[in-house]
């Protein structure tokens, strides 16, 4: 991808680059053009010819970073700052060498722009938290992501669903001029049809919206009949002329269009369009009042932010609206998406924490809350954007130039199920914090194990349609495990309610239930370790106390078998009751087989005799 949607989707904003002399002339014109391909290779001559310098380096690395040139960009950046003290430079820096995969060589980047810019709220999160890149790659995946069908060998991206219908611009347009930039034809607007399957198929350009110019993305209302996109300002005759370029530059502008039967026409401008600055990359909430869009318009924090504005029962516009600093960053905000929930936002931004380049992020704008990364698959080192998603198909559209061109993929949602455990007191109802929580799988695996926080809770997201098990502990209270039903979700709540330890100490023995193995197996269990859990609280309550732990098996099978498998669990017992904390000299074990039946039946044993007969004692010895 060649970087040309990054930041206003096109060009959006007239840029104006002061040639440093007369041997960088000519590159520069083609670099204040927007002509990045031709503006590199002429930097590349002066690198060739012994005539670069800090200015050139940083010229060629920004021509790079402009087509998302990530190697070649991160290579120049390199030579750049050797020389070069902008902060900015150092961030770009840093971006290209995150997408490179290269975190830790980034981090030293960084460090250098936070010293120089301390005051950037980019600079500020780094320093708060500047080893994240595990946490986000450990985040729990959201989504699943395929290649779609939408995509061609050209730049296509910004696609949305609409019903049984993809919107989607697209530069597949092989036979119109191309565009210096990116060295492909100008952008259309394409509808395709969104099968049942979930392949897309018949694209077709909208020829009723498109221009000659750049055309797309777009947005539907609910009834299909209004549509608002991006185009570029030519289309009003106004452009800037730069004369030291020799050439015009045009903004982004928004434009409505109505739809009367099968065709689309009274096509106008909105009204917060300005000469001076873009409007592009709309989303219109799904109740048709409130536009989103990216613009760097005056107030803007950073070079493009997400902003909102009104739209009147009259048709008329509010004022526009910035979304603030949990939206927006001193980087680029842009390609904003509102669920059909009218509250959930996915955004593109480079100045948020991420893997590289734009990553896609979500907030829910009616709480207040910070804006989270939706972590892997969807955000990868590359450049990660348009996040659109239907909740009633339940499926959606990213666009990423992962595999080196802008590509539509097809996202589905991972079904998942937010458990919320809550730790109390059985007997009280008082809340417990630093309880042991695990949750396990159908398979008695363990998944995770997290303590719980100042309310009780812990927090796991797991997946749809699977039972899981939830092991609750916390000393002086006995250990307990919950089961997790099948579920579809979007949550579930457990009450994990312990019992404290109130165990049965007589003269000779503790008295505990049942200490079960697994089938010729001696390791402890879980719900083994939970009665176990109850004796190393009475001794550790009890300091001076000795224990001898008899294991007995009932009388089928061997005599050597049942007493040496009663060993072993007895040494098993033991080792678990010492690393819970009490000295090795307080306890020991012995397995004593068949050899002290509870109930002597002999031959005759009935199941709950032999039950009675496989049992653990835990003698008082001192």
């Amino acid at each position: 991808m060649k970087n040309l949607y990054i930041i206003l989707s096109f060009v959006a904003f007239s840029y104006t680059v002061t040639a440093q002399n007369k041997d960088t002339k000519a590159a520069d014109k083609l670099f204040s053009r927007f002509e990045y391909v031709d503006a590199a290779k002429e930097y590349l001559k002066l690198v060739e010819n012994g005539k670069a310098d800090g200015y050139v380096y940083k010229q060629l690395a920004d021509a790079n970073y402009n087509m998302f040139n990530t190697k070649e960009s991160a290579k120049w950046y390199a030579k750049a700052t050797e020389t070069n003290q902008d902060a900015e430079t150092y961030y770009r820096y840093a971006q290209m060498l995150k997408a490179e995969g290269k975190y830790e060589d980034a981090n030293k980047q960084m460090k250098k722009f936070a010293s120089a810019s301390p005051s950037d709220m980019r600079a500020k999160a780094f320093n708060e938290n500047p080893n994240y890149i595990p946490r986000l790659l450990d985040k729990t995946r959201l989504f699943n992501v395929n290649p779609s069908d939408a995509s061609s060998d050209k730049s296509d991206f910004g696609a949305v669903l609409y019903d049984n219908a993809v919107y989607f611009a697209s530069a597949r347009n092989g036979a119109r001029k191309t565009y210096g930039w990116t060295d492909e034809p100008y952008l259309d607007i394409y509808k395709a049809d969104y099968n049942t399957d979930g392949t897309v198929t018949n694209a077709v350009p909208l020829r009723d919206l498109n221009s000659k110019w750049h055309d797309g993305p777009i947005t539907i209302t609910a009834d299909g009949n209004t549509a608002y996109f991006a185009s570029e300002s030519y289309k009003e005759k106004e452009s800037e002329k730069d004369k030291k370029a020799n050439a015009r530059f045009s903004q982004v502008y928004l434009f409505k269009a109505t739809k009367t039967g099968d065709k689309w026409g009274n096509i106008n401008e909105v009204s917060f369009n300005d000469k001076t600055f873009s409007n592009s990359n709309p989303s219109l909430s799904r109740d048709g009042k409130t536009l989103y869009f990216s613009s760097n318009r005056p107030g803007s924090m950073g070079g493009t932010d997400i902003w909102k504005v009104a739209i009147n029962d009259d048709g008329t516009y509010g004022e526009p609206q910035n979304l603030g600093n949990k939206v927006n960053t001193e980087g680029n905000e842009s390609f904003p998406f509102i669920a059909d929930d009218n509250k959930t936002l996915y955004f593109a931004s480079s100045g948020k924490q991420g893997l590289g380049g734009l990553d896609v992020y979500q907030i829910d704008l009616s709480n207040g809350s910070e804006a989270s990364n939706l972590g892997k698959p969807v955000n990868t080192e590359k450049d990660d954007f348009a996040f659109t998603f239907n909740g009633v198909k339940g499926a959606g559209f990213l666009s990423s130039n992962r595999n080196g061109n802008d590509d539509i993929f097809a996202v589905s949602p991972i079904c998942g199920v937010d458990v919320m455990i809550v730790v109390t007191n059985a007997k009280t109802g008082e809340i417990l914090s630093n309880a042991s929580v695990s949750i396990l799988d159908d398979k008695k695996n363990v998944i995770a194990t997290e303590m719980s926080n100042a309310k009780g809770e812990v927090k796991y997201r797991v997946e749809c349609d699977k039972p899981y098990v939830v092991q609750a502990s916390k000393d002086g209270y006995e250990g307990n495990t919950f089961a997790v039903n099948k579920s579809k979700g979007p949550t579930a709540k457990i009450d994990a309610a312990l019992q404290p330890i109130d165990v049965i100490v007589t003269e000779t023995e503790i008295v505990l239930k049942p200490i079960y193995f697994e089938f010729n197996k001696s390791n402890i269990t879980q719900e083994g370790a939970f009665e176990l859990d109850k004796l190393v609280q009475v001794m550790k309550n009890n300091d001076k106390m000795v224990i001898m732990a008899k294991s007995h098996t009932d009388n089928r099978g061997t005599d050597n078998y049942n007493l040496s498998l009663s060993d072993r669990r007895a040494k098993s017992t033991v080792q678990y009751v010492i690393s819970r904390g009490i000295a090795a000299s307080r306890i020991s074990g012995k397995g004593m087989g068949e050899l002290e039946p509870k109930v002597d039946c002999g031959k005759d044993c009935t199941e709950e005799q032999h039950a009675l007969n496989r049992r653990s004692e835990f003698l008082i010895v001192k």
